[in-house]
């Protein structure tokens, strides 16, 4: 068992703190970290690390012995990986269905455990959605279905209608698109909330938005971060962790980090 410092300070019992878990999941964005600085960044903060997203279309660009080690890095640090939406959406469009189940054979083939079924860019039909999502199944993926939009802002209605296709369709998780938790340079509060009630969070990733998002400042998406964990709980899902916030994200969750102690706390 590992050793740990000031073993006299408690967490807290509500945080899994185990892999692997069901619960509480952390992912992490990998736009192309180098191997050795991937392996270092493991070597601390792999326990907290639950998923690993390469973005975009950034999985065509490596030379292929240099990702098949990458994946096997995170295969030795139980993390699992998979290839982020927008790189289906790119082949969706460029290509349409025939270019879809060839796309699933080639992350399978290369290792990758699941893929990502978005509609930042390009707008999906439920029957697309479906198609897309059944597909990647069959192909032996595992499937997180992103719902939301990076430029319009959707109802908590619509969200929760598209997660439900997602998951009839055979999708594990469910993301949520951190763009449409943000609204006018401040939280999404009311969306949030009645997410909340709409969802079954423990299968849904909150994801946190970023300076990929026009308008949005790095304070929102902490914000946002501190927002998660205190309406839902150290063991909310939390997506899309540049991976030098992820040790911080789980101080947050275990509430010791700069949100400070959880609602509730009497000091002694």
């Amino acid at each position: 068992m590992t050793k740990h410092p000031f073993a006299m300070v408690p967490l807290p019992a509500e945080r899994s703190v185990s892999k692997p878990r069901t619960r509480g999941l952390t992912m992490m964005k990998d736009s192309g970290l180098p191997r050795d600085h991937m392996r270092g960044l493991l070597d601390l903060i792999a326990p907290f690390v639950d998923y690993a997203k390469l973005v975009t279309g950034t999985a065509r660009l490596y030379p292929e012995d240099h990702l098949l080690e990458k994946l096997e890095i995170y295969r030795e640090f139980d993390v699992h990986t998979f290839i982020g939406g927008q790189f289906l959406e790119y082949v969706f469009a460029t290509r349409g269905f025939p270019g879809v189940r060839p796309y699933c054979e080639e992350a399978r083939r290369l290792g990758f455990e699941a893929i990502e079924v978005s509609d930042n860019r390009v707008p999906l039909t439920d029957e697309e959605r479906t198609r897309l999502i059944s597909t990647a199944v069959d192909c032996g993926l595992e499937v997180h279905g992103e719902v939301g939009s990076k430029d319009v802002h959707s109802t908590a209605a619509t969200l929760v209608r598209q997660a439900e296709t997602c998951f009839e369709a055979g999708s594990k998780l469910v993301l949520v698109e951190g763009a449409e938790l943000i609204d006018d340079d401040a939280l999404n509060v009311p969306l949030l909330e009645e997410l909340k009630s709409g969802l079954d969070v423990e299968r849904v990733m909150f994801e946190l938005s970023g300076p990929w998002i026009p308008g949005t400042t790095m304070a929102e998406v902490y914000q946002l971060r501190n927002f998660l964990i205190g309406a839902f709980g150290p063991d909310v899902n939390i997506a899309n962790v540049m991976p030098e916030d992820v040790f911080e994200t789980e101080v947050l969750r275990v509430g010791m980090g700069s949100a400070g102690p959880p609602a509730g706390f009497e000091r002694r």
